[in-house]
């Protein structure tokens, strides 16, 4: 058994100590600013700099949903990103599931293609996807008017490739498919084909070895897939600045975009309390996926 002298304890406690000070100091740096949203959206007299509050209103909350448009953006936010979040789920867990159990040449190039869709950058992507997307829109509103007459508009609101939520869901979905394309091959390729071969030992159909045996399974990486997207489409904000043009179909990203460029001054209460808003959604979403992660990982498989 080796003999650690006093020298190397106190060595090491030294280092454990410089270590430690170094995250609690980036911790303290990182942590102020959103200190100062969370403080500021409470202040009736909310500043450029931290400052504690004389006295604490709710009226910066009161103001978003009341003499701002902060529960439309807020409903459009959540409205798109998580139509754009399921639909990446379940196509991302059906050709994760696919290219996972399929044996071919063409698998491995394919899967490097439309990984470069990800890593090309958006806007280098803005002005073909933009023209595209105008064609699809100028065709569909085409054939919706001599059907519909005045009420089109009003459908195209839900169902346009330009200025509506369909096309910015696609949009959306298909900037973050890739990756989670990636993610559920890799975790479908760890795991075993034996719950497969035994349910169709048992009799059973595809729907039931896909609803009974591979949903369940397939839970942590659809929850890590599913989280991946709901992150970044959230906080996109390229996509529905080109997409969107009408005011009552913006996003909270835009909301906050038109908070900061106020003609007269910036409204720092109204800013940190959309920003508090705005933060709350995806700090709830990491909380669910982590723990069902966690529960699904310790006692999913089991069972």
């Amino acid at each position: 058994m080796a003999v650690v002298s006093p020298s190397e304890t106190a060595n090491r406690g030294r280092s454990d100590l410089i270590a430690y000070a170094t995250l609690s100091l980036i911790s303290i740096f990182c942590a102020v600013p959103f200190f100062w949203v969370l403080i500021a959206s409470f202040d009736g007299n909310a500043q450029l700099f931290l400052h504690w509050p004389e006295q604490w209103t709710f009226a910066n909350y009161v103001r978003v949903f009341t003499k701002e448009d902060g529960a439309k953006w807020l409903f459009n936010s959540l409205f798109v990103v998580g139509g754009a979040t399921l639909l990446v789920m379940v196509l991302s867990g059906l050709g994760g599931y696919a290219l996972s159990r399929t044996r071919a040449w063409w698998k491995l190039p394919f899967l490097y293609a439309i990984l470069l869709i990800r890593v090309l950058p958006p806007t280098a992507l803005v002005v073909p996807l933009y023209k595209f997307l105008l064609t699809l829109n100028n065709a569909e509103a085409a054939v919706l008017r001599p059907i519909f007459g005045s009420y089109a508009r009003d459908i195209m609101r839900w169902t346009g490739f330009i200025d509506g939520y369909l096309g910015l869901i696609l949009v959306l979905a298909t900037m973050q498919l890739p990756l989670a394309l990636w993610i559920m091959k890799t975790f479908f390729d760890g795991l075993p084909r034996d719950y497969e071969e035994a349910a169709l030992m048992d009799g059973a159909t595809l729907i039931q070895r896909i609803r009974r045996v591979l949903i369940p399974l397939a839970l942590p990486g659809l929850a890590a897939a599913g989280l991946f997207a709901f992150m970044s489409a959230w906080g996109d904000f390229l996509l529905p600045l080109i997409l969107l043009s009408s005011p009552e179909l913006q996003t909270l990203p835009l909301g906050l975009f038109r908070a900061f460029l106020r003609i007269n001054e910036i409204d720092y209460g109204l800013l940190t309390a959309l920003a508090f808003i705005y933060l709350l959604p995806a700090v709830v979403a990491f909380g669910f996926a982590r723990r069902f992660l966690v529960q699904t990982f310790s006692g999913g498989v089991k069972g």
